[in-house]
């Protein structure tokens, strides 16, 4: 279940990247391309109306901003100031990154009941009872965007279900640290897909120093001793 969030999480975000980006690409070359005096081209692109396309654009990276921050609690992307958390004792370093975490886990859970109780009352409510056939009592309408005329709520809707993505999250890495000791940690040197490459002088003197190490020993000593260092690679 856990493996289906995460995908589900990062398919989420790419789309909402991939969106706003060709949104904005489409924007700009129409903005530019309907000045240039073409006849018959300029008057079909002026007819073409994208006054919507930065309300979207709002709208994506919103969504997009809420759902990246539950993946950086993730994955360890968030900066934080930790010199004083490592320079304690094991102890009170755990107590401390356990604190920390909790104080995470309080205000995404708290921000996200306010806001699901925002969202609710600001339109979702109306919408819901209306879609099931039932008195919508006190509850009213609710207000729409500007360009596109969307309910606000649906955008507003993005504040709870981030907030407790992120407070899942929380609760994950907490018990990831109480089981294991370890935080998420992300390397922002590290492309994703793409395998760092290795200088052909440090490969030499990798292979020179297995050569001298498995002087005198079998490969099942080697191993034992080594069982981190595979065969060197050699670089371009």
């Amino acid at each position: 279940m856990s493996k289906i969030i995460d995908r589900l999480e990062e398919i989420i975000i790419s789309v909402l990247i991939a969106a706003a980006t060709v949104i904005i690409f489409v924007s700009v070359v129409h903005r530019y391309a309907s000045g240039m005096s073409i006849p018959g081209v300029q008057d079909w692109l002026l007819s073409l109306h994208f006054g919507w396309a930065q309300e979207l654009c709002i709208i994506l990276f919103v969504w997009m901003a809420k759902f990246g921050a539950a993946y950086g609690v993730r994955t360890g992307i968030h900066v934080g100031v930790d010199i004083l958390i490592n320079n304690v004792p094991d102890r009170q370093r755990t107590v401390l990154v356990h604190l920390g975490l909790l104080a995470g886990v309080v205000f995404t859970a708290l921000i996200g009941l306010f806001g699901l109780f925002f969202v609710w009352e600001n339109g979702m409510a109306y919408a819901t009872l209306t879609t099931l056939g039932m008195e919508v009592g006190e509850y009213f309408e609710g207000p729409t965007t500007p360009d596109l005329e969307w309910p606000t709520w649906a955008v507003y809707a993005a504040v709870p279900l981030g907030s407790f993505l992120m407070c899942f999250r929380f609760l994950q890495v907490m018990v990831g640290f109480a089981r294991t000791g370890e935080l998420p940690h992300h390397d922002h040197g590290h492309v994703e897909g793409v395998e760092e490459p290795v200088l052909i002088g440090e490969t030499i003197e990798e292979a020179e120093e297995i050569e001298h190490a498995h002087a005198g020993k079998s490969d099942a000593e080697w191993e034992k001793l080594h069982p981190h260092t595979g065969q060197p690679k050699m670089g371009r």
